[in-house]
């Protein structure tokens, strides 16, 4: 079987969605890598490093399709709508593609390739069960994510994070509160309180105040009820914009006492919860800082803009978008081995076993034989029907 890898297309992507290092793993299990020159450049891994591992490297992207029985991307076609569709004219039938496509909305994308009778599988669906966990890209990509908002949040502020005794005074510690303790959120309350900050944190998951205080912040507790914020495949799910409201209210005193606000809460296929309102932010400290890690999603705070900085009554609104591929060789790295774990899941004897019983296959499996197959985006695009009749 030949895994086929290329330059990634979208705009400002950086990343690659195979590292020199994992190629020797793969050829054991019968998977040989062909690559588009140059397609790890930007990341700092070149052609000659995954020459001397024993992958082949091609100078043209059109060979890489004719050459792979499976595509692996980072970014294949839904998660990059424009540039992405110029390989529709070189996906073959019955070809595979392995990346992330945001299936949830992009149905359209989703349709475009089930009519190449190519077949889809998602990164972005891995199912949160313990056998999958090395292949969750989505907590790959947020632990990444996590840690440069802290530094974004660091290079902003006009402040230290760590209290100091110097001669000319003491200099009192930053005060930062994370909203949501997901990946994410707990990688950057452990960031945040490793640079010396007092770290906050709040999660409508109380399960998680002990995954909080290990890395030495404190939970905030709110008195609000819920049944549970998880779904079924263990993602955020919607509370219901009476249970956001009253969120707001009691989170107004904290957030006016930070310094530093970092939102992440994300619902995959959805827009972003509203945690941070206007009258927050005009409550906080001139020079105080919010970076919104929800920015792609339409915003926690807001006043965000995704892709801009956001200046009001003093304070700074940061929406970050892509913010993997600020690191790209590290955020490479972590995806690929994703990735080659997930085929080695995928692959028995060097050829690609679709098992619909298996729960990680049947999870991510988007399209197949020209038609789109998983339950989960069936049922989204028709809510998504019905809701534009």
């Amino acid at each position: 079987m030949i895994v086929g890898i290329v330059k990634e297309s979208f705009p400002g992507e950086a990343r690659v969605a195979m590292v020199p290092a994992l190629v020797p793993q793969l050829a054991k299990a019968g998977i040989d890598v062909v690559i588009e020159s140059g397609a790890g450049d930007a990341a700092g891994f070149l052609d000659d490093e995954y020459s001397a591992k024993g992958a082949k490297v091609v100078s043209g992207r059109g060979e890489v399709f004719q050459k792979a029985d499976l595509i692996a991307q980072v970014r294949a076609l839904g998660a990059n709508p424009e540039q992405g569709r110029a390989d529709l004219d070189l996906i073959r039938d019955g070809q595979a593609i392995v990346g992330m496509c945001e299936p949830l909305t992009e149905h359209d994308a989703n349709k475009a390739i089930a009519d190449k009778g190519a077949t889809l599988f998602s990164m972005e669906m891995m199912p949160r069960i313990t056998r999958a966990q090395s292949m969750d890209v989505l907590s790959s990509m947020a632990t990444i994510a996590g840690y440069k908002a802290v530094l974004l949040a660091a290079n902003e502020l006009p402040k230290m994070f760590p209290m100091m005794m110097t001669a000319a005074g003491t200099i009192a510690p930053a005060k930062v509160f994370v909203v949501g303790a997901g990946v994410a959120g707990l990688q950057a309350i452990a960031s945040a309180k490793k640079l010396g900050a007092i770290v906050q944190a709040y999660d409508v998951r109380p399960a998680v105040k002990e995954q909080v205080e290990s890395l030495g912040g404190k939970f905030v507790e709110f008195e609000l009820e819920t049944d549970t914020a998880e779904d079924a495949g263990g993602y955020a799910k919607e509370l219901g914009e009476d249970f956001y409201k009253k969120q707001r209210e009691m989170m107004l005193s904290v957030v006016a006492a930070s310094d530093v606000v970092i939102t992440t809460a994300a619902i995959p296929g959805k827009k972003a919860p509203i945690l941070v309102t206007t009258e927050m932010v005009k409550g906080m400290h001139t020079g105080s800082v919010v970076v919104d890690l929800a920015a792609e999603r339409g915003g926690n705070c807001e006043l965000t803009r995704a892709g801009e900085d956001v200046v009001e009554g003093g304070v700074k609104i940061i929406g970050p978008v892509n913010i993997p591929t600020t690191i790209p060789f590290h955020a490479s790295q972590m995806y690929a081995k994703n990735v080659a774990t997930f085929l080695l899941h995928l692959v028995d004897e060097g050829n690609l076993k679709i098992d619909t019983e298996d729960e990680i296959t049947e999870g991510t499996l988007i399209t197949q034989g020209g038609k789109v197959v998983n339950p989960r985006i069936l049922e989204a695009m028709g809510a998504s029907s019905e809701g534009s009749e």
